[in-house]
């Protein structure tokens, strides 16, 4: 992956108009958006650029631009914030994904601000609290067990949100749903004995969907040990 995000690098730095390129090499229509010229265009555009590209009616474009905005994060914390909380709600998945792109980008660079700001995105709508808990369920954020901890902490409070929903034929509800469906795993496999109260809670809910979460989660290899933990 790492030669062919250089190798986009360097066509990228060559050009003027970048959108004819990057549609042409988006990947799209197709099952899968090309992720290494997404990296490529958060390494090389400059933050006007972003933007732009952000603000896209073309689903790659956006893409892009969104992604890429998690470079320009902690320059502009308060204006960048606000548009990726924003655009985490956007009808297009694809630009949601790369909202969680962009928060994984700003939690390499500093996993404290990162922390605090979903911190405040774990009481927002679900879509919002979809993007929080992907942003934060990367392994390469969590290899200091505090940090993890602290996911552990607000991915709890997301799932105290989606199981008292009322409304759980929406859409929001889905994505949600289906994010939490492996985001325990992650900050799970992380710090183990820190998530096993968290799991012995919730697997004792009533409610289906958070069984389902639970139980989607424990299925997963990462989580192998804790599995056996709590089967004892």
């Amino acid at each position: 992956m790492g030669a062919r995000v250089d190798g986009y690098r360097a066509e990228l730095r060559a050009l003027q108009d970048w959108e004819p390129y990057l549609k042409k090499h988006s990947g799209l229509p197709g099952a899968r958006a090309n992720l290494e010229l997404v990296e490529a265009v958060g390494d090389e555009a400059d933050a006007d650029r972003l933007w732009r590209l952000s603000a896209s009616s073309d689903e790659f474009l956006a893409l892009c631009g969104t992604a890429g905005l998690g470079k320009v994060a902690l320059m502009e914390p308060a204006t960048v914030m606000t548009w990726l909380r924003e655009l985490a709600s956007d009808p297009r998945w694809r630009v949601r994904e790369g909202v969680a792109i962009a928060l994984q980008r700003i939690g390499r660079e500093s996993m404290p601000h990162l922390l605090a700001e979903m911190q405040a995105w774990s009481g927002e709508g679900p879509y919002v609290q979809r993007a929080a808990a992907a942003g934060l369920s990367e392994p390469a954020l969590l290899k200091e067990s505090e940090h993890a901890v602290q996911v552990l902490v607000i991915l709890d409070q997301i799932t105290t949100s989606l199981a008292a929903s009322r409304d759980r034929k929406q859409d929001g509800f889905r994505v949600l749903r289906q994010a939490l469906g492996y985001c325990w795993s992650v900050a799970g496999a992380a710090a183990p004995d820190n998530a096993r109260p968290y799991f012995e809670k919730w697997m004792q809910s009533k409610d289906k969907d958070v069984a389902w979460i639970m139980k989607t989660n424990l299925s997963k290899a990462r989580l192998a040990g804790l599995r056996k933990d709590l089967a004892k």
